[in-house]
């Protein structure tokens, strides 16, 4: 049975580029930016665009890992956790969202080729330090993208101000 992955890779479409009740979708929030803002820190405190695509990137890769072969290798402490502007703006914009974008694609088609009882196996989490069902990562993914949608546009606001 593939009903829950089914509804899950669409979850995960929707938050990308879909119609959410919420009202906004990375997509349509990163369509209100250009590279030259990207890299643009808007306050103390707050990352930069590219910082937290860089990171979404991460962990997504991270995920595809933990599925491929049972176990992680980063954790919060690791330096590409949230790699700064200066090395961000040598890799370049175009660069960095067409790796995010990649591993959506990445971790839709992995997850489409799993049925439901994948959800309950169990991989080693580094992080955590334990081993956890993959319905554990799976969600906490969606879960950490809709978080950091919410920051995106509250950096998008700053930098519009």
């Amino acid at each position: 049975m593939r009903t829950l992955i089914e509804h899950i890779t669409q979850q995960y479409l929707e938050i990308q580029h879909g119609k959410l009740w919420i009202g906004s979708t990375f997509a349509s929030k990163l369509n209100q930016v250009d590279h030259n803002t990207v890299f643009t820190r808007p306050i103390e405190g707050l990352h930069s665009i590219a910082e937290l695509i860089s990171h979404l990137t991460l962990w997504r890769k991270e995920t595809i890992l933990k599925i491929q072969t049972g176990k992680g290798s980063k954790t919060d402490d690791c330096e590409e956790n949230w790699l700064p502007n200066d090395k961000l703006e040598l890799i370049g914009w175009q660069h960095i969202k067409s790796e995010y974008d990649k591993t959506l694609t990445d971790l839709i088609n992995l997850l489409k080729s799993k049925d439901d009882e994948f959800l309950n196996e169990t991989y080693y989490d580094t992080d955590f330090k334990g081993n956890y069902p993959y319905s554990f990562i799976i969600n906490g993914m969606l879960h950490h993208d809709l978080y950091h949608l919410g920051q995106l546009g509250i950096i998008i606001k700053y930098l519009n101000t």
